[in-house]
Formats: C-alpha cells, sequence, structure tokens
C-alpha cells in the first residue's frame, strides 16, 4: 500500500514491488491486527465495519430484549457489543465526525432498548452509561500514564517531550507533568491521540497535582472523576 493523498502515487508506484519473481499488487487499505488502514491514513472504512458489526449483535440483542430487564440488556451490551466499539481506539480516534458518529449511534439504539425495557424500567439505582468519547477520553489518559511517569518500556514512543518550565500566572498553572503540545493545523491533527491526548493530560495534571505518585487504578478513578465534571461531546482546544 502507498501511503499518500496524492491520487497519481500509485499509479507510479504499480509494479515496482516485488516479491521474488512476482509484483506485489498495490491495495487502496490493508488490514493490521485487526485495524482497517487506507492509504490515506484515514480509518472511515475501519469504522463502517465494526459498526455494521456492532449493529448486528445489537439487533441479536433486541430479538431477547423482552426477556431481560434493564441490568440484562447493558451487561450484555457491555460484555458483547461495546469492545467492537473500543477495540485499538486511540489509533483511529483521529477519524472524522461523521463516521465517529455512526458508533454513537449503535450506543444510543442500545440505549433506547434500555429505556423501553418493561421488565424493568431505567432506575436511580441504574448507573449511567459513560459516552464512548468519555471512554476513550479517559483510556488515553491512562496510557499516558503508563508511558509519561512509569515508563511502561513498550510504551516508549507514545511519550511526550515535556513542556519548558515558565513563570506561574493567576489563570495558567505549570507541574512536572505538563507536555509540550503539538501544533495543530488541521482539524484531523487536533483529534489524533498526541495532540488531544497532550491537552487533555496538560488540564488532567493541572488539577490533579498528585498523579506522578498515583498507581495505575488510582490514575484510572481520578481521570473519571475529573472527566465526568466535563462536557460530552467534547472537543479540548485548550493549551
Amino acid at each position: 500500500m502507498v501511503v499518500s493523498r496524492s491520487t497519481a502515487a500509485p499509479h507510479e508506484m504499480e509494479g515496482r514491488v516485488w516479491f521474488g519473481d512476482t509484483a506485489l499488487p498495490l491495495e487502496d487499505h490493508i488490514r493490521i491486527l485487526g485495524v482497517d488502514v487506507d492509504r490515506e491514513l484515514r480509518f472511515g472504512l475501519h469504522l463502517q465495519t465494526i459498526a455494521r458489526q456492532a449493529s448486528l449483535r445489537v439487533s441479536a440483542l433486541r430479538r431477547v430484549a423482552s426477556f431481560l430487564d434493564s441490568r440484562g440488556i447493558l451487561l450484555l451490551y457491555k460484555a458483547q457489543i461495546r469492545p467492537y466499539l473500543e477495540y485499538a481506539a486511540l489509533s483511529w480516534m483521529s477519524s472524522a465526525p461523521t463516521h465517529i458518529r455512526k458508533l454513537d449511534k449503535v450506543e444510543r439504539r442500545v440505549m433506547r432498548l434500555v429505556e423501553g425495557n418493561h421488565l424493568q424500567p431505567p432506575s436511580q439505582d441504574l448507573a449511567p452509561l459513560d459516552s464512548l468519547e468519555y471512554r476513550r477520553d479517559v483510556g488515553a489518559l491512562v496510557v499516558l500514564h503508563k508511558a509519561q511517569v512509569q515508563e511502561v518500556p513498550h510504551l516508549t514512543r507514545l511519550r511526550l517531550p515535556l513542556r519548558v518550565a515558565r513563570r506561574d500566572t493567576r489563570t495558567v498553572s505549570t507541574t512536572d507533568q505538563l507536555v509540550d503540545v503539538p501544533r495543530s493545523r488541521s482539524s484531523q491533527h487536533l483529534r489524533t491521540y498526541t495532540a488531544r491526548t497532550a491537552r487533555l493530560w496538560n488540564t488532567f495534571t493541572a488539577a490533579t497535582p498528585a498523579v506522578q505518585q498515583m498507581s495505575t487504578a488510582q490514575v484510572k478513578l481520578a481521570a473519571h472523576r475529573w472527566r465526568a465534571a466535563l462536557p460530552t461531546p467534547m472537543m479540548l482546544l485548550v493549551t
């Protein structure tokens, strides 16, 4: 696969990649560890695929929903459907909102099943379902904590450079864990793991000064509490 947004690039490389005596055909997309990547490094095809797979499972869930209460529906959704919507989410989180909304639409179908359940309507003691964006943000913060603070070896490439120390002001606070936010020249780059998580991390660590002494479980709880206070959906633009 030729990675380029130029329409002429594949034609220039056609027939020039060989394996022994065989010329390898070029593909518009390839699958790596279950994730479909196209030559423009976009994930529209992948999200369409997983949305379709998850939608089929929601249809199966709907057929048995009349025999389940609200808790049972949510349990099956979390165990059998939501993993499809979250697999390798940090790699494709830069996708266009139109593709991301397809996954949100699948989850809304499940919530309609819960709300329309006649055996046990949603009650106050039923824990609310966190949005997919909410869970992606919490997951990104936990992964960056492992790379940035715990320095897990296999996550070394996800580490971000620390921000150069600067004087505190009344409105901008600094900690030892602030990272340098890459400059985004497009809305797609603004949504990438590096750009979005860097902004999330700086805001999160400013609100959670003891993050350097926390374990993974403690960071996850702190990230849940912090993210729950923010609006959803959210486009984080702070630096």
